[in-house]
Formats: structure tokens, C-alpha cells, sequence
């Protein structure tokens, strides 16, 4: 078993205690990827098809506004997460926003098709299925909740805690967006923090 197998297999074990017989039902769907930094897993205006598994890099969603010339990072992935559009994916309608690998990235993917076939055939891929929904509805409330009840330095803290070696590893212009702040008010954060 190659090792983005071994990582997929472990990671569908721990997420939605997928047997080895599940596992190896699905495993002919899965298939490995590689995104450079900079290119796109899924494209502002079209379907995302593909649910994929982080095996190496980041993503940010972002939304490019059109009339500002800006974009609106939403979400980051990291690492052992899932990176998908969701609402696209279970609609099969056009997605809002992109997904853009920030560092060199390797993926293993599932098509919309494929991962539908696994839910019809068994009840464990179905609970899978159960379980992906109640994880990115848990990302979008938890987003919605905390531009309404934390301050900036509290989401600061809450990104660190998510995705503990991100500010690291991106330009610190990204992690403004996400918290909806500036660069200047981030340096801010970063210092009272340090002292």
C-alpha cells in the first residue's frame, strides 16, 4: 500500500471508523493529485466534483469580489482535512469562490459519482457521508459565529489553534483577510501577543 493509501485508509478509520473491508471497497475511487502552488483545486463559477484529503500542503477558499478587485479568504485546510466546496459538491451547482493550493500540494480525491456509489452500497460509507455534512456545517457555523462573537485577537488565537504552523508557512496578507482585519492591526495582534 502506497503511502498517501496508508495515510487515506488511516484517516477513514479515525474519521468515520470505515472497516478494512469499507476501505478497500472504496479505495479503487481514490485517486492521487498533485497541485502546484498557485493552481486551483475548484474555480469560482464551476461545479466542484471532487471531495479530497490533504495528504501534504494548504488551501485557502477565497472569494474574489468582482467590483473591488479583492479577495475574501474564507477558509484554510491544512494537513489531514478534507478540502471540498461543499455546497457545490452536494448541489452540483456552480461554486462561489476558489480553492488555491498556497504551498506545492499533494491530494488523494473522490469524484461526486464515485463517493455517491460508495453511500448507496454501504451503510458505513453512507454514515461517512453523515458525518462529512456535520463536519463542514460545524466549519461554517463556527466561521459565522466567531466574526460575531470574538474579537480579532481572539480569532487570531483560534486560527493558531486550528492550524498551528500556518502563519509560518503563508504570507501574513492571507491570514489578515481571514480574520477581516489589516496587515497593520495583524502586526498589532502578533506583538501584544509576543510581550
Amino acid at each position: 500500500m502506497s503511502d498517501k493509501n496508508e495515510i487515506l485508509a488511516s484517516h477513514l478509520r479515525n474519521f468515520a471508523s470505515l472497516t478494512d473491508k469499507d476501505i478497500a471497497e472504496g479505495q479503487p475511487f481514490w485517486k492521487p493529485r498533485t497541485i502546484k502552488k498557485g493552481d486551483f483545486f475548484n474555480m469560482q463559477s464551476m461545479v466542484c466534483n471532487d471531495l479530497g484529503l490533504i495528504v501534504k500542503g494548504i488551501f485557502r477558499i477565497y472569494y474574489h469580489d468582482p467590483k473591488t478587485q479583492t479577495d475574501k479568504n474564507l477558509f484554510f485546510f491544512s494537513e489531514n482535512q478534507f478540502v471540498v466546496s461543499f455546497r457545490s459538491f452536494i448541489s452540483q451547482k456552480a461554486c462561489w469562490y476558489y480553492i488555491e493550493a498556497l504551498e506545492d500540494s499533494e491530494i488523494v480525491f473522490i469524484s461526486y459519482k464515485d463517493l455517491n456509489r460508495l453511500y448507496e452500497a454501504s451503510p458505513n460509507w453512507a454514515k461517512f457521508g453523515r458525518l462529512l455534512a456535520e463536519l463542514f456545517f460545524s466549519y461554517a457555523q463556527t466561521r459565522t459565529e466567531e466574526f460575531v462573537l470574538f474579537s480579532h485577537e481572539e480569532r487570531y488565537l483560534r486560527l493558531l489553534e486550528a492550524h498551528p504552523n500556518l502563519v509560518e508557512r503563508i504570507p501574513a496578507y492571507h491570514i489578515s483577510s481571514f480574520l477581516g482585519i489589516t496587515n497593520p492591526s495583524l502586526s498589532r495582534i502578533r506583538k501584544r501577543l509576543r510581550k
